[in-house]
């Protein structure tokens, strides 16, 4: 059972969610607008958080942002919006999934199991995994590097995260892809580069772990 916050204007959306989340099992709160949504989040810890796009006085990217100051909660946004650009700016902000307007509350339940599975998945590890000074708590989702707190994106962690599981392996652009951003993103490659990128240079000396496979993808070597 998964604690859930279904943050929407609209509320029958809100019913229809609780109403479908609760028959799965899981615990459904609600809020109206991205300021109350910012405020039960500070207060309350949530498995995971629902948000719509457009609502009054905070839309969803805004209080999205002001998420990411305190917490990485995995999010699913709502939107009767469907374009790229959306798409991206979203996942640019740390999201995990986006959802079009109107949806199958059974399909909305499929990609909620889908984010908590990928947020508290894997195989369950009480150790810190040590590469020299690169320390990974993956339940903790702690990443340090010589000591210092290393700070990610959400997106960043589930990409390290994903790799040093599967260490040794040689990752497809798409497996990763699929994996990390889920299996109907239809950005292309260069979301995955750059994010590559951008957590190689937030790793330092320890970049040298991210191994890239040309015309191929990536693996985590140590």
């Amino acid at each position: 059972m998964a604690k859930i916050l279904i943050v929407d204007d609209e509320e029958k959306i809100r019913f229809v969610v609780r109403e479908y989340g609760e028959f799965s099992g899981h615990e459904v709160a609600e809020a109206s607008d991205g300021s109350e949504a910012v405020v039960r989040c500070r207060e309350e810890n949530f498995d995971l958080v629902i948000l719509d796009i457009m609502m009054p006085k905070v839309d969803g990217f805004t209080a999205c942002k002001e998420l990411r100051k305190f917490s990485q909660v995995p999010v699913i946004m709502l939107s009767a919006r469907g374009e790229e650009y959306d798409k991206l700016f979203g996942f640019e902000l740390g999201i995990d999934d986006y959802v079009v307007k109107p949806f199958s509350p059974k399909e909305l339940m499929a990609r909620i199991s889908a984010v908590l599975a990928r947020a508290g998945g894997g195989e369950k590890k009480k150790e810190e995994l040590v590469f020299e000074g690169l320390k990974i708590d993956i339940p903790g989702r702690n990443v340090s590097v010589d000591g210092a707190p290393a700070q990610l994106t959400p997106k960043e962690y589930d990409l390290l995260f994903f790799l040093v599981e599967n260490r040794g392996i040689a990752m497809s652009r798409e497996k990763l892809i699929t994996e990390v951003w889920g299996y109907d993103y239809y950005g292309d490659d260069r979301t995955l580069d750059t994010h590559i990128k951008m957590l190689r240079a937030n790793l330092g000396p320890y970049r040298k772990f991210i191994v890239t496979l040309r015309s191929m993808g990536y693996k985590f070597e140590a």
